[in-house]
């Protein structure tokens, strides 16, 4: 009987331990709700009333993939209010996509208002996205679309003012030009970029004047240089379309051609000179081999000579030679060296 007395008061007791706990649950669950949509409340009402279409549980679900809510949300407005819908691609997870790629979402959004609000070029929210991962100011490149850039040639950071040509005449040409270029959205991923530009247009300036057959047919006719530059396609393969390329100063440089002439003139006579002097070392050279071959000779003679009173001794002992005729040999050689004598002497009055 006691038990059963006391059953139905355990019954109540756990009635009202459950009761309990499902109101603390139920407090906890409000807490929670009011902490969440305290945090997201804000973000949720400005999507909500400007058509953005983000609801609270992709908010949550943004802050679990450590995406930022606040850019997704704001981006999504700056399109939905510019007019451009989801079905142009800016969907909230798309937004997501380009967040968690590490994409600059913001500028993405506001390069397309740009290029939409401009009317003249197309760009959706692909190629956009494409540009903007590959490193690209995808905003300063609809920019640059809209509004041409000029680009010095050439550039200032250059260690030279001007570009330098040479006419077929041989005259220097001093030249400074602009290029005035429009950004091609569909050549800039892989296209190359200004420097690439201004390269080829002073590789086509330097090629244009070259060809001039004057310098005064240059510094007459400026344009004919832009238009040789522009006819060569210099934009091909490059993130810029050129617009038109401006010659904005040209001078007058030195004369080439003379000054190579005259090195060339100086080049030859240095060689003339060096020739010359090796044909007078080999002059100099055969008559010291001349003279060598002279006293040789004379060496000869003088051993000749030797031999002749050993002849003469020889001849006398075997008699083949008397007395007499070794005077009449003698008288000979004296009448010979007296006319030798007569002759020289002779001669040197002449001179």
């Amino acid at each position: 009987m006691p038990a059963q007395l006391q059953h139905p008061l355990l019954a109540a007791d756990n009635t009202a331990t459950i009761v309990l706990v499902l109101g603390f649950a139920a407090i906890i669950a409000g807490i929670v709700f009011f902490v969440v949509f305290a945090q997201y409340a804000r973000l949720w009402i400005q999507a909500a009333t400007t058509g953005a279409r983000v609801g609270i549980f992709d908010l949550i679900r943004m802050t679990l993939r450590k995406v930022n809510p606040a850019v997704i949300v704001r981006s999504k407005i700056m399109a939905v209010k510019a007019g451009i819908t989801e079905d142009e691609g800016i969907t909230t997870k798309a937004l997501e996509a380009h967040y968690l790629s590490g994409g600059n979402v913001p500028l993405v959004i506001r390069s397309m208002i740009a290029a939409r609000k401009a009317k003249i070029i197309t760009l959706d929210y692909k190629q956009a996205t494409a540009i903007d991962l590959a490193g690209r100011n995808i905003l300063e490149a609809v920019q640059t679309s809209v509004y041409p850039r000029v680009i010095d040639c050439p550039s200032k950071d250059s260690k030279r003012a001007t570009l330098d040509a040479i006419a077929k005449n041989g005259i220097q040409l001093k030249v400074r030009a602009r290029v005035t270029v429009r950004a091609n959205l569909d050549q800039l991923i892989g296209g190359a970029t200004e420097e690439t530009i201004v390269a080829r247009v002073g590789e086509g300036i330097v090629s244009a004047i070259g060809s001039s057959d004057t310098h005064a047919h240059a510094l007459e006719n400026p344009d004919t240089i832009s238009k040789a530059v522009l006819a060569r396609k210099l934009d091909s393969q490059t993130a810029f379309e050129i617009v038109s390329i401006d010659i904005a100063d040209i001078d007058v440089g030195d004369n080439i051609g003379a000054r190579l002439q005259a090195d060339q003139a100086e080049a030859d006579t240095r060689v003339a000179r060096a020739q010359a002097e090796g044909r007078r070392a080999m002059a100099v050279s055969e008559e010291q081999e001349n003279f060598a071959k002279m006293e040789e000779n004379r060496a000869r003679l003088v051993e000749a000579e030797a031999e002749v009173p050993k002849a003469i001794a020889d001849a006398f002992t075997n008699g083949r030679l008397g007395i007499f005729d070794y005077y009449k040999l003698k008288n000979v050689q004296a009448d010979t060296d007296m006319r030798e004598s007569i002759a020289s002497s002779g001669s040197t009055r002449r001179e």
